[in-house]
């Protein structure tokens, strides 16, 4: 039988039930700790970013800010979490396309560090709302420098008509959104950020990205007299969901990008001081697994159905963009795989499919199913639908066991509706 971080799969569903998000707390540390130490050079000052988008919650935070990592948030929520985990809000760097002016106030109130901003009328708001701020905010200018990442259309996020960011076809636009932090009160406008996708498995791609930033930090200098000391890389980094994926060894991509980053720099006779990096699903996702109960299983003509006791609700990802998974039977995992098997969930949706085609061995109802990687963007995905009640998270390390966050109750689920 299976052990995540040290304790058996049937003890973690004994005690804690299903479905049941459950994180290796050792396997987390060590990919803190990896990058923590790979990401580094005398060149210039280095910065590692926690994409909270990935997975958000205080003990995740509280451990980020252990390995004294900066922290990326996208909205309020993200950074109410941030905040109530005692994470230090001057080292957040706020992202979002559309952050709204109470989203703002709060960032200003609270010392957030950093702004990324993604256009001039965000650019207009910091302006106004930082007018009267006790302190000096940073301001990254989030560009779209028109690299295509080769994965799914949903997740590449720099090509030229992203919604994120100004593209470098639009250098009026960008020079002049440049121009109102530089001129805003109590903004200190530091440089360009850029995150060109999601599960990216060529360090080309982040060589392409580093060379365009660079030569476009010179291009702003040299032109329009803009200084850039900071890049923003963004992340992207790839992770193994199935037997199909090869991506990048942590160390050898944050060597290329530290590579890469020099030589560029040596080219600008070392104009750029600082250098960011934005990690988060490859630090979360193969640490996170998701433990099912099946329910039922059905033959139809052309399929084997297994029903597990979640679906959509708490992993999206199969529906929303067609995300692969593998899994195995706990108790099984040394048995021949002999039927090919359609994993579905329990929502009224054709659409919960979880995973379309897996050879496990004979399941039966009641054995435990373990899907694998499910430790990025499953519960900070997670929704209500069919108003199933959100799994616990439980962290798992040496041998230990603790919630995180506990199995949500019906009363909460019906606490904001009025009678």
């Amino acid at each position: 039988m299976t052990t995540i971080g040290g304790t058996s799969v049937q003890q973690l569903a004994k005690e804690y039930g299903t479905p049941l998000y459950v994180y290796d707390e050792d396997h987390l540390r060590m990919m803190l700790d990896t990058y923590q130490k790979a990401f580094q050079t005398s060149a210039f000052e280095t910065g590692v970013l926690y994409a909270s988008k990935a997975f958000s919650c205080k003990a995740m935070i509280r451990l980020v800010q252990e390995y004294g990592f900066y922290l990326d948030v996208v909205s309020a929520g993200e950074l109410v979490t941030a905040k109530q985990a005692g994470h230090d809000c001057s080292k957040v760097f706020f992202h979002g396309n559309n952050k709204t002016p109470e989203e703002l106030a709060f960032a200003r109130d609270c010392g957030v560090g950093t702004i990324v901003v993604d256009n001039q009328t965000e650019a207009e708001r910091i302006k106004e709302v930082y007018q009267d701020s006790p302190y000096k905010v940073h301001a990254l200018l989030r560009v779209n420098p028109g690299i295509e990442a080769h994965t799914h259309k949903y997740i590449v996020t720099a090509h030229v008509d992203s919604k994120f960011g100004i593209s470098f076809l639009n250098e009026e636009e960008l020079v002049a959104t440049i121009r109102v932090l530089q001129e805003a009160d109590n903004v200190c406008f530091d440089g360009i950020h850029a995150h060109i996708g999601s599960q990216i498995f060529d360090k080309q791609a982040f060589r392409e990205e580093i060379a365009k930033l660079f030569a476009y930090a010179g291009h702003l200098k040299e032109t329009y007299g803009i200084e850039i000391n900071t890049i923003n890389l963004g992340g992207g980094f790839a992770v193994r969901y199935t037997n199909a994926d090869a991506p990048i060894p942590i160390k050898d991509v944050c060597e290329a990008i530290l590579s890469a980053c020099e030589e560029e720099n040596q080219k600008l006779n070392g104009q750029i001081k600082r250098v960011c990096i934005e990690p988060g699903r490859s630090i979360v996702a193969e640490a996170g697994y998701t433990i099912y109960t099946i329910g039922t299983l059905k033959k139809t003509p052309n399929r084997n159905y297994i029903f597990v006791d979640g679906g959509m609700a708490d992993n999206i990802r199969p529906a929303l963009y067609q995300a692969e998974y593998d899994a195995f039977l706990d108790g099984k995992e040394t048995m021949k795989g002999e039927v090919e098997y359609t994993v579905a969930g329990k929502c009224c949706e054709s659409g919960d499919i979880l995973i379309q085609k897996i050879t496990l061995p004979k399941a039966e109802p009641g054995d435990l199913l373990v899907m694998k990687t499910t430790g990025a963007y499953g519960y900070s995905m997670a929704s209500h639908y069919n108003k199933l009640l959100l799994p616990a998270v439980v962290f798992s390390g040496s041998g230990k066991t603790r919630t995180v966050i506990r199995r949500e109750t019906y009363e909460h689920l019906l606490s904001l509706e009025e009678d």
